[in-house]
């Protein structure tokens, strides 16, 4: 089997010895021999004189500039063939299209396109092997393995651009599946691909005879062989060949026998062969013993910047599911979106369950299967739509039809595998399920979906899909079984897969509120679980539709989600949940999870708004409910009014907190996690928030991961863990970027602001401190205006400027009270007592430190006794008590967890000793702090410690080395790493115009001038 051109027909350009029934050859205008056609036809000239050929079906072929092949395609469009028989499709706003020799893997890089993406490990062993051709001895074969669409041609065509632009000598044939079969063909095709080749063939008389030069008895495979392998020599000693097979695996069966026994005989001639094959297919190229290097597919940030690249504007969640369903395979992430519809690449159209594909995917990963035997197909299209990969429920499923048995031929086929430990099935691609699926009707797929139905018999859910995917009229029964699956989804996690089922469970509702109500819970569990905050009107409006009449908490709690995250209306937000529970009936009975959901939600309007008469109306509505979960009520009284939360309340929610670990369900996670916060409880849980936080990579649950990731920032913030805190906050900031979700985006940015602030990266903290002051202005959200002030306060301390620090402290609460619902204020304690002092407000400091012990905050958790502690003594004017003070509040159990916290009470508590004449242990307090800030990064407080030291008379000794914040110590990283400053911006959450200028304000101090010098600079700030 050949390329297009190896059947004995010579390209344009090239020598034809002799006509097709053996007769002279002919003068060409210039004296060369001409080209006749196919059935020896004299060639067209066209309007420039260049040769136009009719080819094999009568199409015209329009020899190009180089002498290449322009093909009229079956629209009229124009073929532009390449150098190895592929075409080069125009399309329809004239852009080139590359597709490999079938039309199938696309050959990027090798002239103009874009480069390789992933591939720098394969490319450095193409210039290695590349460049020991020319050596003294050279020569040899490399073998390329990989499946279908990984990248063969592309790797191969990179070769060729490579090999070219070395000044080798380039040969190239190709393998083509379901040809007409000639004798020779491949071999021929790679020896008369060139110019000039074709009259050295000729002349030696092996390959002469088993080509077809001269008429004789073809020589055998092993003299063929010598002498292809003479001529390579015989070319290389000019300059050094490369050889270029493509497809090896369906080369025809005398070139392959051949060119097997040639690539073992290259050594000392050269010559190199570079050959590309899929593994396993059955082949008559023997490439055992070559050297051989894998292909695999691509890893997740070579797929993402591929996907990337080609289609910037693809929404987050899409992108993630077609990464994941390509799995690295170049061709299917470049094919994959598109298949899409507009609507379903941006997300605004839910994506199918099983993706389509392109016919070019088509092609690739189908093939295969319509060669199966039907009752393997069968089997095929039952373990696709059973998806787990279950051989017990497949067996029961296609019990009296196929067995198991019938699956032989797809394992040969490597379409499947079975693990015999597991007992698993599984697909070798995600792709070859969805091509089985694609090539059922919709009929196969009932009957196989109501097999499944009966096989999951004793599995509600699983037999609840299965039902409803078959089925094709509303069935209220079919609804009510799927409605009880979105439970059950919904309480282990699994968001996406609640509100499928939902939304399947309207389709198949009855006409009226039952479709109404599920369409609207899928809406607020979307809005919750998944972050569909975009699908929620859409479900609204089509709920409104289906009962105009129906204002159920399920749409008020997902229209108060979207006015949240849209306008950000809390007023709005609280009057629609507010009238919405109005109607129920009292009791309230919040085991109804919808009305839960509603409390839930109304709970997080009163905690952004911060105002009592919207906290009034929710504990009234409160009080009337029965069945409360504890979640609520915690979060009720342990985060909503923390200061006036009473021991019983604690010691529930340590028990609460004790239950946590091993829990599956995130919204519980989270709901625990913030009951907690402002008692320093995130420590017991930072494992089940961190894995929450981590869940939202994979496109699921990503409210909940949202919350998680901020939730754990906050509790990193306290414990020094700041570069993780950058990571995960940024991460959570991209997530609600992504989805709309701007409300819930304030707490990454209040703990993103703190860090700047404190290691003296003033703009950043005050960009963060005016985007919340800005969103909480005319929304009178009080608990953003507190973020930013806290930020601004901590701000002030850094500069040293402690009257505009107290100024902003106080906004939060004013001193010597814990206003109601603020509970910030819990975190701000030791930040309004030095600024009191600073600023002579000494009174003002004993107030509110006697308010905290009289709100028992002391006992609530140990960082809390050492801050109240360290603020009574900094308070305190007696220096025996304050030192008294200050050593019961380093010697609080743990109270290292808290590195910058306890840092600052060694500071203050070295002024103090400075002051009062005790320089030695003053030393050892300033020099501890300086040290637990430096590692930290808190650079003002170094230098404030280290100014402290030095009016200790102790000798600081003097870094000479830059001084980078660290934003502008982790951009120039990035920048060093060879990122641009839009792939800097798009992974820190900046823009890159603050890049830029972190960039601009790194270079001077690290002393360089470019990019290129910035990683010798950050290696030598790095060393001792």
């Amino acid at each position: 089997m050949t390329g297009p051109r190896a059947a004995g027909h010579p390209s344009h350009g090239e020598e034809l010895l002799s006509g097709p029934r053996g007769e002279e050859p002919l003068s060409g205008p210039r004296g060369e021999e001409p080209l006749l056609g196919p059935r020896g036809e004299e060639p067209l000239l066209g309007p420039r004189g260049e040769e136009l050929l009719s080819g094999p079906r009568g199409e015209e072929l329009l020899s190009g500039p180089r002498g290449e092949e322009l093909l009229s395609g079956p629209r009229g469009e124009e073929l532009l063939t390449g150098p190895r028989g592929e075409e080069l499709l125009s399309g329809p706003r004239g852009e080139e299209l590359l597709s490999g020799p079938r039309g199938g893997e696309p050959l990027p890089g090798p002239r103009g396109e874009e480069p390789l993406v992933g591939r720098e490990a394969e490319l450095e062993r193409v210039d290695g092997f590349l460049a020991g051709l020319a050596r003294p001895g050279g020569g040899g074969s490399l073998m390329l393995l990989g499946d279908p669409g990984v990248g063969k041609s592309a790797l191969l065509a990179a070769a060729v651009c490579r090999a070219e632009a070395a000044g080798l000598r380039v040969l190239e044939a190709a393998g083509v599946q379901y040809r007409a079969q000639a004798s020779y063909g491949a071999l021929q095709q790679l020896l008369t691909s060139v110019p000039g080749i074709r009259s050295r063939t000729a002349r030696t008389p092996a390959l002469a005879g088993a080509l077809g030069f001269v008429r004789g008895a073809a020589p055998g495979s092993d003299a063929v062989a010598d002498a292809v392998v003479a001529l390579a020599a015989e070319l290389s000693r000019d300059r050094p060949t490369l050889l270029v097979l493509d497809d090896a695996q369906w080369l025809d069966r005398a070139s392959a026998v051949v060119l097997g026994l040639v690539a073992r005989r290259l050594a000392g001639t050269g010559t190199g062969l570079v050959c590309a094959a899929r593994p396993g297919e059955e082949s008559f190229f023997d490439h055992s013993g070559l050297a051989a290097h894998e292909l695999g597919p691509l890893g997740e940030a070579a797929a993402g910047e591929l996907l990337g690249r080609r289609f910037p504007a693809l929404a987050g969640r899409v992108r993630r599911r077609l990464t994941a369903a390509a799995e690295g395979n170049p061709l299917a992430l470049l094919e994959l979106p598109a298949a899409l519809s507009e609507p379903q690449r941006t997300a605004s159209q839910a994506l199918p369950a099983h993706l389509p594909l392109t016919e070019r995917l088509q092609w690739t990963f189908a093939a295969r299967i319509g060669t199966l035997p039907p009752g393997t197909r069968h089997l095929l299209l039952v373990a696709a739509l059973e998806g787990s990969g279950n051989l017990l429920v497949v067996r029961r499923a296609v019990a009296g039809r196929s067995a198991l048995e019938q699956l032989a031929p797809a394992e040969r086929a490597r379409l499947v595998r079975v693990d015999d430990t597991t007992g698993r099935l599984a697909f070798r691609h995600p792709l070859i399920r969805s091509a089985v699926v694609e090539l059922s009707t919709s009929d196969q797929r009932r009957n196989v979906h109501r097999a499944l139905a009966d096989a999951w018999h004793g599995v509600p859910e699983q037999r609840a899909w299965h039902l409803a995917q078959a089925a094709v009229e509303p069935d209220e029964q079919i609804a009510a079984l799927l409605e009880d699956a979105a439970e059950t989804s919904a309480h282990r996690g699994d968001g996406p897969n609640a509100v499928a089922a939902l939304v399947r469970a309207a389709e198949l509702s009855p006409a009226g509120s039952g479709h109404a109500r599920r369409l609207a819970k899928a809406a607020y569990v979307g809005a919750n679980l998944t972050g569909s905050v975009r699908d929620v009107p859409r479900l609204l409006d089509d709920a409104r539709q289906a009962a105009p009449d129906a204002e159920s908490p399920a749409v008020a709690v997902a229209a108060a989600l979207h006015l949240l995250n849209s306008y950000g209306d809390l007023d709005t937000a609280h009057r629609l949940l507010f009238g919405a529970i109005a109607l129920q009936p009292e009791p309230y009975d919040l085991s109804d999870g919808t009305l839960l959901e509603a409390l839930s939600t109304w709970f997080m309007v009163c905690v952004h708004a911060g105002r009592g008469e919207l906290w009034a109306d929710f504990d009234a509505a409160l009080a009337k409910c029965v069945s409360v979960p504890d979640t609520l009520r915690l979060m009720r009284t342990t985060f909503g009014d923390p200061a006036r939360a009473r021991p019983a309340d604690w010691a529930r929610l340590d028990a609460a907190v004790r239950a946590l670990p091993g829990t599956p369900d995130p919204v519980r996670i989270v709901r625990i996690a913030t009951a907690g916060a402002y008692a320093d409880r995130l420590g017991a849980i930072e494992e089940p928030l961190l894995l929450t936080a981590r869940g939202g990579a994979g496109g699921e649950n990503i409210f909940p991961a949202i919350q998680a990731s901020f939730l754990w920032g906050s509790h990193a913030w306290f414990t020094g863990q700041w570069r993780q805190l950058r990571q995960v906050a940024r991460q959570g900031l991209r997530w609600c970027e992504e989805l709309d979700y701007p409300l819930r985006s304030w707490t990454g940015k209040f703990v993103l602001a703190c860090t700047a602030a404190v290691c003296g990266d003033f703009a950043t903290a005050h960009g963060y401190a005016d985007q919340m002051d800005q969103w909480a202005g005319s929304r009178r959200g009080h608990a953003v205006r507190c973020y930013a002030a806290h930020a601004r306060t901590l701000i002030a301390l850094s500069q040293g400027d402690f009257e505009a620090a107290y100024r902003h402290v106080c906004t939060i609460s004013p001193p010597g009270t814990f206003a109601p619902f603020a509970g910030h204020a819990m975190w701000a304690i030791l930040d309004l007592a030095e600024a009191a002092v600073r600023t002579g407000r000494r009174a003002e400091a004993v107030a509110h430190v006697r308010a905290a012990r009289d709100a028992g905050l002391d006992s609530v958790s140990p960082r809390l006794n050492m801050v109240l502690l360290a603020s009574a003594a900094l308070a305190s004017g007696s220096g025996a008590a304050a030192a008294d003070g200050f050593d019961r509040a380093l010697a609080v159990e743990g109270a290292g967890r808290w590195p910058f916290d306890h840092a600052r009470i060694r500071l203050h508590y070295g002024e103090r000793l400075r002051r009062g004449r005790a320089p030695v242990p003053a030393r050892e307090q300033l020099a501890a702090a300086a040290e637990t800030f430096r590692r930290l990064g808190a650079r003002p407080w170094a230098e404030r410690a280290d100014a402290e030291l030095r009016a200790c008379g102790t000798p600081v000794r003097a870094r000479n080395l830059p001084t980078l914040t660290p934003q502008q110590r982790e951009i120039a990283g990035l920048a060093a790493a060879g990122l641009t400053n839009k792939q800097i911006a798009e992974r820190l959450f900046l823009s890159p115009r603050t890049v830029s200028t972190h960039l601009y304000q790194a270079f001077p101090k690290l002393g360089v001038t470019s990019r290129a010098a910035l990683r010798d600079a950050l290696e030598g700030l790095d060393s001792p």
